[in-house]
């Protein structure tokens, strides 16, 4: 799916054929020839408003799904996310059992929920859904993490919470890839995956070793996570009231999810999917390259 003419080209030159179309314009005839969907797309920005969350990853996840039923589709792989779960708790080792977060204060996680809802309520024999659920994905053409760091460094806006001494699950590229592979053929339908690399480490220290492979050391300013958290509860507020369209430097999603445990329990993908990391996180990290500017 391509929603403007560079990701046209884009997507040629990898050898495979576009569809001009996005969420909210999908039809049946778009998916003609297609055996299998892979849902990657959705709204996963910070800060937006509420219609903007609901209308892409659960309006248009439906859009989706109404298509792919419609037509010869025999299996709907959708990308959740462990923030789906997520209403600002430490989540450690957690299960596909763990609930969902639909009550949640933040957008994203509520309709990251609803929409991989919508999917493994969808399944059925001749329609096999399922979810893949990977933790903080990283590696070779980083779109978010790499980006976001080195601007907000580089703008001297950059500082941890708590210190950075949260746990955390990290899946690299790769493997995730290699998890979308599997699950063309492998896996129960109606059924959610965790995905990540084998170890867990501190986000202080995956974030230091990730930034060092683009040669940049990470600072060493810290806010306690109380003060933080009070300054993007008003910060927001302000924003809104204000009704300022731009993102405000102070975001308590980001706050939030960068200071709370968060690993997750890869059995179930492992049992089910056959999912094995081919690629640790400290190969992953030696053979980074530079991201291009």
């Amino acid at each position: 799916m391509a929603r403007s003419e560079e990701s046209v080209k884009k997507i040629k030159n990898l050898g495979i054929t576009p569809i001009i179309s996005d969420l909210n314009s999908i039809i049946t005839e778009h998916l003609s020839n297609c055996d299998i969907v892979i849902h990657c797309a959705g709204y996963a920005e910070e800060w937006g408003s509420e219609k903007q969350f609901y209308q892409s990853n659960v309006e248009g996840t439906r859009n989706l799904l109404t298509a792919a039923k419609a037509s010869d589709i025999k299996r709907f792989i959708f990308i959740g996310t462990e923030a789906a779960l997520f209403h600002g708790q430490d989540m450690l080792e957690v299960t596909e059992t763990y609930p969902y977060a639909l009550n949640s204060p933040y957008p994203y996680s509520r309709t990251k929920a609803q929409g991989e809802y919508l999917v493994l309520k969808a399944n059925r024999p001749d329609f096999q859904t399922i979810s893949l659920r990977p933790r903080m994905v990283w590696g070779p053409n980083d779109q978010s993490i790499l980006p976001t760091l080195i601007k907000m460094i580089k703008q001297n806006k950059f500082l941890w919470i708590g210190n950075g001494k949260y746990q955390t699950s990290t899946t690299h590229i790769d493997n995730l890839v290699h998890a979308v592979k599997l699950a063309l053929d492998n896996g129960i339908g109606g059924e959610a995956y965790f995905i990540a690399n084998d170890n867990t480490v501190s986000l202080r220290e995956f974030l230091s070793s990730y930034l060092k492979t683009q040669g940049i050391e990470i600072p060493n300013r810290s806010m306690p996570k109380s003060i933080a958290r009070f300054l993007a509860f008003m910060t927001e507020n302000m924003w809104r009231l204000l009704k300022i369209r731009q993102k405000p430097p102070l975001v308590r999603f980001t706050i939030d999810i960068m200071s709370a445990h968060c690993t997750v329990n890869t059995e179930k993908a492992k049992k089910e999917l056959k999912y094995q990391q081919i690629i640790s996180t400290e190969e992953g990290l030696k053979i980074m390259p530079i991201l291009s500017n």
